[in-house]
């Protein structure tokens, strides 16, 4: 296994860079495709949420993988390497392991402990299933990934850590108010109909708003996220679609509004906002710059190790953690300390709504950054430890599980070799006594089977014990040399196990 992941996230990066650096669906897969076509990579797969751009790959080599996905992260997402390369953070194979099971179970999430990173993990491995970028080893990562984060979240109560972005979100809208007392009776308009345009729209209507409308570019995904409302048994909302033609006049109307779209640009301007409103534009004051203590970095250093040194790997591939980030100096705009008119909150990368909306008497606005600075501080749950926990045992499993799996095909090719010798010797067998009836024939065929097993059980079993152990990649090599396998065998039993339709498929 030689796992590599590069990416950059809310912790390593500023919003602003993550903005630009966003990814849109077709740029994930030409992205997926330029990364297979490079030499040291063999599958690949992207993560690419609101707070995060990773990309993973199977590499066979560690100093020119880390360049060559740099690289490829950096000329997708338009960000110049130099620019990007000092908000980069390298994992590798167990590292690795352990960063997405980290990310799986929302230890990495901006918000601790949120669920939504699920679906967008399962997002990452549908897209590379089907553009069949995804072989044995991320399938099996990706899928283990799942199922790890599923238990953190059965058998903790990781949970109440965070919320989901949605619902911390509207948190901050309500300004310390119960979110629930706050939203009730409220208009609510949900731009886009995505799965987080869709989980804005069900949190909203469990938390008692009285109505929401749905604008979406594509009508028919916004009526069938107004149905699916409708439909639900613990909301009472009024739920309905609308052009994206609309808005404007729907903004008249709104006291919410939850925006998160693949747009790569505004979806709504500060003059639209004070248009609907029969405001205008403040005009912008000096603002002074505040520090803000730092992200907190995680405990396990291994999550997060950092490597940066102009784009090229020279460190060994255990990356040291990186040093202590240095408060970070931020204008915070100035929200109206009016009546709140229109509460937006925007959850969109690039954002969806002109931050100039501050500056709108009335408007209250929250997007991702301001949601970043806001969770900094938010308390640990206890349960956190026993997630960690579970994941330094899964990660471990499943390092076990792959050195064994690494092995398994130089078993197979062993015993296929042996099956050979077999029946060769019986052939000749047959043609030095062709008088033997088939009795006789059989029963010396199944003697001289049984033979061949019992001498080979022992070695085989034991090589897969030793071979599920840290360092025990070595055995499959000792194995081949040893009973001097021909290396296009072993391959082919490799190949055709990649290839199993059954496999990696939930």
């Amino acid at each position: 296994m030689s796992l590599l992941v590069v990416g950059l996230s809310h912790r390593s990066a500023p919003v602003s860079v993550l903005e630009r650096a966003s990814l849109a669906a077709d740029t994930q897969a030409k992205l997926l495709q330029d990364t297979l076509a490079a030499e040291p990579a063999t599958e690949a797969a992207v993560l690419a949420t609101c707070n995060r751009i990773e990309l993973y790959a199977d590499v066979d080599k560690f100093h020119a993988g880390v360049a060559e996905l740099s690289t490829l992260l950096a000329q997708h997402s338009g960000v110049g390497l130099d620019e990007l390369t000092p908000y980069l953070y390298v994992h590798y194979e167990d590292r690795a392991v352990h960063h997405l099971f980290s990310v799986a179970c929302g230890l990495d999430s901006m918000v601790v402990g949120e669920g939504q990173i699920l679906g967008q993990i399962k997002d990452a491995l549908a897209r590379g299933q089907e553009l069949h970028t995804a072989g044995r080893l991320l399938n099996d990562l990706f899928q283990q990934a799942l199922r790890v984060g599923k238990r953190a979240h059965s058998e903790t109560g990781i949970d109440r850590a965070g919320q989901s972005l949605v619902t911390f979100g509207l948190q901050q809208l309500a300004a310390g108010a119960d979110p629930g007392l706050w939203a009730r009776g409220k208009r609510a308009l949900v731009i886009g109909a995505g799965s987080m345009s869709s989980l804005a729209a069900a949190t909203l209507a469990r938390t008692g708003v009285a109505e929401i409308a749905v604008a979406n570019r594509t009508r028919a995904r916004a009526d069938r996220l107004v149905e699916i409302l409708r439909q639900g048994d613990d909301t009472t909302v009024r739920a309905r679609a609308v052009e994206m033609s609309a808005v404007g006049d729907e903004l008249t109307r709104a006291d919410i509004v939850v925006s998160c779209t693949g747009s790569t640009g505004l979806v709504l301007t500060a003059d639209a906002l004070a248009d609907a409103l029969g405001t205008t534009l403040d005009a912008p004051a000096e603002t002074p710059a505040v520090a803000l203590a730092p992200i907190p970095a995680p405990a396990d250093v291994d999550q997060h190790a950092a490597w940066v040194e102009n784009g090229s790997a020279t460190s060994a591939p255990q990356a040291p953690a990186a040093p202590a980030a240095a408060p970070r100096r931020v204008t915070l705009p100035a929200q109206s300390t009016g009546p709140v008119k229109l509460a937006l909150l925007d959850l969109a990368m690039p954002r969806d709504i002109d931050g100039a909306a501050h500056r709108i008497d009335g408007v209250r606005l929250v997007d991702i950054e301001s949601l970043a600075d806001a969770s900094a501080d938010a308390p640990m749950a206890a349960d956190v430890d026993q997630v960690r926990t579970i994941v330094a045992d899964e990660v471990a499993a499943f390092g076990a599980a792959q050195r064994a799996a690494h092995v398994a095909p130089t078993v197979v090719a062993l015993r296929t070799m042996a099956a050979d010798v077999v029946a060769g010797e019986i052939a000749r067998l047959d043609g030095r006594l062709p008088d033997l009836d088939e009795k006789q024939r059989a029963e010396i065929a199944q003697t001289v089977r049984r033979v061949v097993d019992k001498l080979l059980h022992a070695p085989t079993v034991r090589v897969k014990q030793l071979a599920s152990e840290p360092g025990g990649a070595g055995y499959a090599d000792a194995l081949r040399e040893l009973f001097d396998l021909d290396p296009k065998t072993v391959a082919a039993v490799s190949r055709a196990d990649l290839n199993d339709p059954n496999r990696g498929r939930s």
